[in-house]
């Protein structure tokens, strides 16, 4: 196979891949918070102590993928249009 070729090969099986992905685990962890829902910070005598709710997921720890928002938005459109 030709480099071209190998690299629209791969290209497609990331895709794929990501797709499928987007489709079985729509949510995935907040980048912000980790997953935890609030951030952890330390004290002056450096011992964890928990933080606030994270903002950007709500305190929930998960956060739609851009994949799946993606499809959300196409969707939402494709409906709309159809009425």
């Amino acid at each position: 196979m030709s480099l071209p070729a190998l690299a629209t090969a791969f290209l497609l099986m990331v895709t794929l891949g990501y797709s499928v992905k987007c489709w079985l685990s729509p949510f995935g962890d907040c980048r912000k918070c980790d997953g935890m829902g609030h951030a952890f910070k330390t004290d002056r005598k450096g011992r964890l102590k928990r933080g606030k709710d994270c903002r950007r997921c709500q305190a929930t720890g998960k956060r739609i993928r851009v994949g799946r928002w993606i499809y959300n938005r196409a969707a939402r459109t494709y409906r709309a249009g159809t009425r």
